[in-house]
């Protein structure tokens, strides 16, 4: 017999499997020896009060053999001489799961990557970190995986209408993953691991058939008869196909004015801007665990925090646990901050960003106030000033004003303005600076100086709400780094609701972040697939 049921075991019993039989066996009415074994469905952590339980439910075996755990299976077709193509650009969730999905169907993807491999772009990673060298093309946002590869790994996402969620855990299982994050409640696998797991589904399309090609920028598109008949490469190379998925991610700023320019509807998107906080980790622990030390059967603490601050949302951002700040700039002159954390989440700091929401009214009205003082002086590829209110692009240039003005504060380097927690809230020096994972270093700043006023001061009086909250958040034990602006994709590509096409460019099928439709590796994965799905029903 096979029998679903929840239990609740203490922290050190839901890691031991024979204390799972026992409490199997008690909540049934069997002899222990009557468990021939579980399968783990969902887990999840109530550390509401104490003691902390672990809540389990599992797919218990009584009286009857065990069998392991069966992961999805899937096929890919041979798509060597497939008869239809498709242009996917960018190599990110959305660009590769798309890529799976289209050859599962069998149709043949040809990728474009702008970015390096994963490997190749490794050094270019530690160029960035350790040198402040900010390859255009390889870093953080741009490279093979796009900003999934290096984005911590989190797939946790509650875009449950989009897709399938269980399908692209179990595709990140047969690709490498640990079988955990199919049940846990906030599945991870960490920067560390995601490398392997990208190269494996790489390695599975070309394999079967598709195309892939790094170092492969794209300059142009050409349209003809409201079709994208041709994709141009930086390199002077062409490609044609029967479609186009464009899945940049949301820091593709060239492809967007690339856009604008060809006359290509665009929508400008709220998104949301800010700083990233790091505490020790051990403060956050002790703060959610109600303990002086969480012990080794308790993962590190993570958080989630949101506060309306005069009529505006302020909310925690991509929290990572045991986790590190990193550079995050997509171009020299700007200042971009991120978190991500290994698989283990093993390092002493616990950070996430603290992000303000912001529309058009309020970019617009900043742009005006900072060229009245003279801060747009300098700034680069902010667009025409005098036409930003009607600009798509405007909430873009909003978003690399402030990555510029950031740089600038930092003294022209990837050293990041940062201020002790308490000292930014009362706008006071603060004379020092904790100790940080952020490997180019911090440089202490007033950041009332640094940041849009609105934001500023949002995040002054939603720092204080969470720390009645959350009792001990509120303290210059943390520090503030700016900036966090790449939350999300300011600009929407707009497409049809069942065609999913662009309303004017035929076979223009936008996806994913840069395109305004995810928000994570898993809702991006989702959005890929759905779109390869259509792709295929126009293509029979």
């Amino acid at each position: 017999m096979q029998q679903i049921l929840t239990i609740r075991l203490l922290p050190h019993e839901a890691a031991n499997d024979t204390s799972i039989k026992n409490c199997i066996a008690k909540s049934t009415g069997n002899k222990v020896v009557s468990v021939t074994g579980f399968h783990i469905h969902k887990k999840s952590i109530d550390a509401r009060s104490k003691p902390i339980w672990v809540n389990l439910t599992v797919n218990a075996f009584i009286n009857e053999p065990f069998y392991e755990r069966t992961i999805q299976p899937f096929h890919f077709e041979d798509v060597h001489q497939a008869g239809k193509k498709i242009i996917i650009i960018g190599a990110g969730p959305a660009g590769l799961f798309a890529a799976l999905q289209l050859i599962e169907l069998g149709i043949q993807p040809i990728l474009l990557e702008r970015g390096k491999e994963v490997r190749a772009r490794r050094r270019d990673l530690a160029a960035l970190n350790k040198e402040g060298i900010v390859n255009p093309n390889s870093n953080y946002c741009f490279g093979e995986g796009g900003a999934g590869t290096y984005s911590d790994g989190k797939l946790y996402t509650r875009s449950t209408k989009r897709g399938d969620i269980n399908r692209i855990l179990n595709l990140f299982v047969h690709f490498g993953a640990e079988e955990k994050i199919l049940y846990e409640s906030h599945p991870h696998i960490g920067t560390n691991k995601l490398p392997h797991i990208i190269t494996a589904m790489r390695q599975c399309i070309i394999d079967c058939g598709g195309q892939f090609y790094f170092s492969k920028k794209v300059l142009d598109i050409i349209i003809e008869k409201e079709k994208i008949s041709k994709v141009i490469t930086a390199d002077g190379d062409s490609f044609t196909a029967d479609a186009v998925i464009l899945a940049t991610g949301h820091s593709a700023r060239d492809i967007f004015e690339l856009l604008h320019q060809k006359q290509v509807l665009l929508e400008a998107k709220p998104f949301a801007l800010g700083v990233r906080v790091e505490h020790p980790q051990s403060l956050i622990d002790s703060v959610q665990y109600h303990c002086s030390s969480r012990g080794e059967f308790l993962p590190p603490a993570a958080y989630s925090l949101v506060q309306q601050v005069n009529e505006r949302g302020v909310f925690s951002f991509c929290m990572c646990p045991g986790g590190i700040i990193a550079p995050a700039a997509t171009a020299p002159g700007e200042l971009v901050v991120n978190g991500w954390s290994p698989s283990k989440r093993n390092n002493p700091f616990a950070n996430s960003g603290m992000v303000v929401t912001v529309d058009e009214k309020d970019a617009w009205r900043e742009l005006k106030r900072w060229s009245r003082e003279g801060k747009l002086t300098g700034l680069k590829s902010i667009g025409n000033f005098e036409d930003a209110e009607n600009n798509p692009l405007l909430l873009m240039y909003f978003q690399q004003m402030v990555e510029q003005h950031c740089f600038a504060a930092g003294g022209g380097r990837l050293i990041a303005p940062a201020q002790r927690m308490v000292d930014f809230s009362s706008a006071t020096v603060s004379a020092s600076l904790p100790a940080c994972s952020y490997q180019p270093g911090l440089q202490s700043t007033q950041l009332h100086e640094v940041l849009p006023g609105f934001i500023y001061q949002a995040l002054a009086k939603g720092f204080e709400a969470f720390g009645k909250k959350m009792k001990g958040y509120f303290t210059n034990d943390a520090v503030v780094v700016a900036t966090e602006s790449r939350t999300s994709s300011p600009v929407r590509i707009p497409r049809d609701k069942e065609t999913l096409t662009h309303p004017h460019i035929k076979n223009l099928y936008p996806c994913g972040e840069g395109a305004g439709y995810a928000g994570g590796i898993v809702s991006a994965a989702m959005d890929g697939e759905r779109v390869a799905r259509q792709l295929a029903l126009v293509l029979k």
